[in-house]
């Protein structure tokens, strides 16, 4: 039986024979029989029906406070909590000794509202009544410890000038059937959901953003669409992968397994089962890929997990397969139900939900941030009204950090569940993430070039993201706001390539579009350290610099026998003699980091050219930047 039909069985199971003002037995036999029928409406989940009947024994017997009492759990199944809650207080108002014994129903229904100081009211009520079983106390014990969470949250973290107001993303994307598990690429032009065909058959919708709006969405084009079940699907951020779930299919290995898609130039390709490693006889849902593609979340039920349902990360190998899955540990997992992971495009903000945690009752909306060596940080439940005292479902967040898309039941609803869209609170939002795309190639030949593309944080040494480029050398890697970055781009036979993201004190509205040219090892090729730092009018490296001078060495430990010089730059400003002076210097600080790292002194040369080489005009900020520079220059191999 449905839950509010399942608390009214527990009530009952309290009630004695104290006297009454509401005599059962003595309601009309017509009104009685209509009551019957409506109950038989309602296991049968035809609530409007049940109401309709419950209506009319009411107008025979207007003192029918079961009529009142079931028509009032019939709406709150409905989950139209004004009308429940009238009906509760109608009954209430027949006889208000008769009622105690509801005021748990009545609770989860003022609760359902966001009223958790009146629902708490209402279930300490009903548990001062004598002789409560095990269970009704169990279940009035829940909800209790549920509203007052709910209320100490509000107290400390009160929603302020913010609204929680979801938008129907409209008949483009939503139909009469249900539309569910959204999941949108970093550059928010390609959204991919799961619409349920003839009441069965799960397939892949997309839709485009264009002319700031969505197109009308069409099956996936290729192989990915069967006659069976295929859903809870993830895209990967640049568009060209898609992991999802397919449940009883012939080659699976449990009830349902993980199987994933490529984006070919005939549509999506015949889905591959992601094998052994990552799929059991179990239950495997829900996928999430990080943004670079390296890591896999997911949800499985497989022995061995901290309870029902836990969220593990396997990690994609030089060979291109996934590891044996990591349980992401008791930070995440609880001896509850953990599901519904998504990794956002900023790397580090995992969304999830769970019924483990302390929340509003049901499955809760959580995040996590990752830190250092991966841990987790303490779960934060995202709080009323994003989280009420229903089940939420899977939650994504687009690349602004603060757009969120989700799928619901709401008022509005074209049918069942549809796709909506809502602005996050300040404080549960990830980075604003922003990307660079572009291509490398051969400096000189001009030919596309696959290779390694690194975004390291500059603060912590932590590689956030490692990408590889397409066979043609195409990439696209993430940018989250908030941070300084090193960007590298690494080949063997050719200089890395240096870029510096400074986005730690600004938050630019653009994304990145670089190609880049990868220089072949040999005499006289030159690259620009951007990674190296000073501060001004000093020699001594800082400690951001240590990222990019071990890329050197790296690059000097791959080739035994390269030797290179190390000239430092500096703009026209002041005399230029103390700027060949410190331009000198600081060469010689990046020579002799080398050499604290294994490096023999005869392969390194240091020079300081001051301003004697410029690369831009002295005129500007912008150019006077540019020419305070280290270089590096191949002398011999």
């Amino acid at each position: 039986m449905n839950r509010i039909f399942t608390i009214l069985f527990l009530v009952a199971c309290t009630l004695n024979s104290r006297g009454q003002q509401y005599d059962p037995e003595k309601v009309n036999k017509k009104a009685t029989s209509l009551y019957e029928k409506a109950i038989e409406k309602a296991r049968d989940d035809d609530f409007n029906e049940g109401i309709r009947l419950l209506k009319e024994a009411i107008k025979i017997d207007p003192r029918f406070a079961d009529a009142y009492l079931s028509a009032a759990g019939m709406y709150g199944e409905m989950k139209n909590y004004d009308s429940a809650i009238a009906y509760y207080e109608k009954g209430r108002n027949i006889d208000s000794v008769y009622f105690k014994d509801y005021n748990l129903p009545y609770s989860i229904n003022i609760a359902g509202k966001g009223e958790f100081e009146k629902a708490l009211e209402a279930v300490n009520v009903f548990l001062t009544i004598p002789n409560l079983n095990e269970k009704s106390i169990r279940a009035a014990a829940y909800r209790k410890k549920s509203y007052q969470f709910a209320i100490d949250y509000a107290k400390e973290k009160p929603l302020g000038e913010y609204r929680f107001e979801p938008r129907n993303l409209g008949d483009s994307i939503n139909s009469a059937v249900s539309e569910y598990y959204p999941t949108i690429t970093l550059d928010g032009k390609e959204l991919v959901f799961t619409r349920r065909v003839n009441n069965f058959n799960e397939d892949f919708y997309g839709s485009s953003f264009t002319d700031n709006k969505w197109t009308s969405a069409k099956g996936l084009s290729g192989n990915i669409n069967t006659a069976l079940n295929e859903g809870a699907q993830n895209i990967s951020q640049d568009g060209q992968w898609l992991i999802f779930t397919g449940c009883n299919l012939p080659e699976g290995m449990g009830s349902c397994d993980l199987y994933i898609s490529f984006l070919t130039p005939e549509g999506w390709s015949k889905p591959e089962n992601l094998g052994y490693t990552i799929n059991t006889e179990a239950w495997e849902s829900a996928p999430s890929l990080s943004p670079d593609k390296r890591d896999l979340y997911f949800a499985s039920n497989r022995p061995g997990g901290y309870g029902g349902s836990d969220i593990y990360v396997a990690r994609r190998l030089p060979n291109g397969r996934f590891s044996e899955p990591e349980n992401l540990g008791p930070e995440v997992n609880t001896a509850g139900e953990e599901s519904c992971p998504f990794m956002h495009a900023d790397n580090q903000t995992l969304y999830f939900t769970s019924n483990g945690h302390l929340g509003y009752g049901g499955d809760d909306l959580f995040l996590v941030k990752k830190g250092p060596k991966g841990s987790w940080s303490k779960p934060i439940n995202l709080g009323y009204p994003i989280n009420t005292i229903e089940n939420e479902g899977s939650l994504v967040v687009a690349a602004d950090g603060k757009t969120a898309f989700y799928a619901s039941d709401r008022s509005d609803s074209h049918g069942g569940l549809d796709i909506y869209t809502f602005e996050l609170r300040k404080d549960i939002r990830p980075a604003k993430t922003l990307w660079v795309k572009g291509k490398v190639f051969d400096k000189k030949t001009s030919r596309g070039l696959p290779s390694a593309v690194e975004l390291t944080d500059l603060s912590t040494k932590e590689i956030l993201s490692k990408v590889q480029t397409d066979e043609t050398g195409n990439y696209l890697i993430t940018l989250p706001v908030g941070k300084d970055y090193a960007f590298n781009v690494n080949r063997r036979g050719y200089l890395f390539f240096s870029e510096n993201f400074p986005l730690s004190q600004k938050d630019p509205d653009s994304t990145y579009n670089i190609d880049i040219p990868l220089q072949p090892i040999e005499p006289n090729a030159v690259i620009v350290l951007k990674n190296i730092f000073f501060d001004s009018k000093m020699f001594e490296l800082k400690p951001e610099s240590t990222t990019e001078l071990d890329k050197v060495v790296q690059l000097l430990k791959d080739n035994p026998t390269l030797k290179i010089e190390i000239s430092g730059h500096t703009d026209n400003v002041g005399k230029s003699d103390d700027n060949l002076k410190l331009s000198d210097n600081r060469a010689q600080s990046v020579v002799k980091y080398l050499v604290t790292k294994g490096i023999k002194p005869e392969r390194l040369l240091s020079k300081g050219y001051g301003a004697l080489k410029p690369v831009a005009p002295n005129t500007s900020e912008e150019g006077r930047a540019k020419n305070r520079r280290t270089e590096l220059k191949v002398i011999s191999q």
